[in-house]
């Protein structure tokens, strides 16, 4: 069974919510820079090396997403990677802890 999280801004809008992570088109197109991208085009699971994430189908912009760890062995660096890059809070779903990248 894959490890599950998930991931929201760390950055807050001017109400104290988190902000969103970004458009649909604008997180497809900048994971796709991390070899990071749907098997078919308009699809909502986004497979990279390791992980898997999953875009909610119906909201644009998006407020958060699910990842999955799917290759254990090589997941951790590139999650690292875009968690650090694009601000990520990546929790831990079965633990309730935040990853600190």
């Amino acid at each position: 069974m894959s490890k599950q999280f998930v991931i929201q801004s760390r950055t807050e809008d001017q109400g104290g919510q988190r902000a969103p992570l970004g458009t649909r088109e604008e997180i497809i197109n900048e994971l796709a820079k991390f070899n990071t991208m749907a098997e078919v085009d308009g699809g909502s699971m986004l497979w990279g090396p390791g992980i898997r994430i999953e875009l909610p189908p119906d909201e644009d912009p998006i407020k958060q997403m699910l990842l999955y760890i799917v290759e254990e062995e090589i997941a951790w660096l590139p999650l690292v990677r875009l968690a650090k890059q694009f601000d990520w809070s990546v929790m831990d779903i079965e633990t309730g802890r935040e990853l600190q990248p």
